[in-house]
């Protein structure tokens, strides 16, 4: 798998659950404490998402980083 495929599937998956938590892009920016552009950038693939961050983002989502990943 490329590099640009694993981070559009990321983006995806962190768009899917923050739209199942109904979140807008905006509020959910807010809620992690990150950037809404920053969060625009993971979910159209273009972001190289540091670490800490996928914690920032899973832990928001109120799950684990394993399920963040999961069916990636």
């Amino acid at each position: 798998m490329s590099e640009s495929e694993i981070l559009k599937l990321f983006g995806d998956r962190v768009r899917e659950l923050r739209g199942k938590q109904g979140f807008s892009q905006e509020a959910f920016a807010a809620h992690c404490g990150l950037d809404r552009t920053y969060i625009g950038g993971i979910e159209r693939g273009e972001r190289n998402v540091a670490l800490k961050n996928i914690e920032v983002i899973a832990k928001s989502l109120g799950i684990s980083i394993a399920q963040l990943f999961k069916g990636l």
